[in-house]
């Protein structure tokens, strides 16, 4: 296991790939002002030399505007992972740690945030916050972090009362070194495997909000946001939501053959199977 598998490497180079083109794209075609340019004498051109992806009905290169939503869709997804895994682990690896009756109240406020509908509370925090990218990160990062805290705390229960934990605490540790140095990262790779299928989830979860008008406002760009632009002209026009709905795909579909191939790696057992 000192050698990442090729099946890790694979989706991680596919999704930098697209990570790179979404800056080199741009640039290569007029750069970033392209998504400002709007060119009606060519409004929904189908896909063709000059425009491979066709053109919106606003007259912009969809190749362009497609990449450079990608931008928006890659950052609300890893903000949204970043963001509940930094507030769930803390809180699961202490509730862990300490156990009795502070684990029993920090759990069951954790629970109250999973009583909800997946989608339900971060369309409601959304909404009080008002529409904007950020808006749907914290929104999702909040709906979500109970499931890291959940994780961390199932990890921390195995490890708390294993030999080098115990001789931790002999020689007088305390328990924030403990947790530091020698619980988290025996739980790190759960919460990489979890975490690196749930940006995928979280960069579709964020489209559908934008799709519903609480996320990308214009003149900001992001998948979701392309496919709500494009539904009064996809039935005549179909690239115009070919482009940002098959790079969405995409994205979740490597996103989630990371999470499969990293659990296998962390698990070898999973793969004999």
């Amino acid at each position: 296991m000192t050698i990442i598998p090729r099946n890790v490497i694979l989706p991680i180079l596919l999704l930098g790939t697209i990570l790179i083109l979404s800056y080199l794209v741009p640039a290569l075609r007029g750069g970033d002002e392209a998504q400002y340019a709007l060119h009606f004498e060519r409004t929904l051109t189908p896909p063709q030399l000059d425009f491979p992806f066709g053109t919106d009905s606003l007259g912009r290169d969809l190749l362009v505007v497609t990449f450079i939503a990608a931008r928006a869709s890659f950052m609300v997804g890893i903000g949204v992972v970043f963001m509940a895994a930094f507030i769930g682990v803390p809180i699961g690896m202490f509730a862990g740690y300490r156990g009795g009756i502070l684990d029993s109240i920090i759990m069951r406020i954790t629970d109250g945030f999973l009583a909800f509908p997946p989608l339900i509370l971060p369309f409601t925090i959304a909404a009080v916050l008002g529409p904007s990218l950020t808006s749907i990160t914290i929104a999702i990062a909040v709906a979500w972090f109970p499931w890291y805290a959940r994780i961390a705390r199932a990890r921390t229960l195995e490890i708390r009362s294993s030999g080098y934990v115990d001789s931790a605490k002999i020689m007088g540790g305390r328990w924030p070194h403990i947790l530091r140095i020698h619980i988290l990262p025996n739980i790190f790779p759960s919460v990489l495997t979890q975490a690196s299928v749930d940006v995928g989830y979280a960069i579709l979860m964020a489209a559908g909000l934008s799709f519903l008008g609480l996320g990308a406002q214009p003149p900001q760009l992001e998948w979701g946001l392309l496919i709500t632009q494009a539904r009064v002209s996809f039935l005549y026009s179909w690239w115009t939501i070919l482009s940002p709905g098959v790079a969405l795909f995409i994205t979740v579909v490597l996103f989630n053959y990371l999470g499969d191939s990293l659990r296998e790696y962390y698990d070898p057992r999973l793969s004999k199977k």
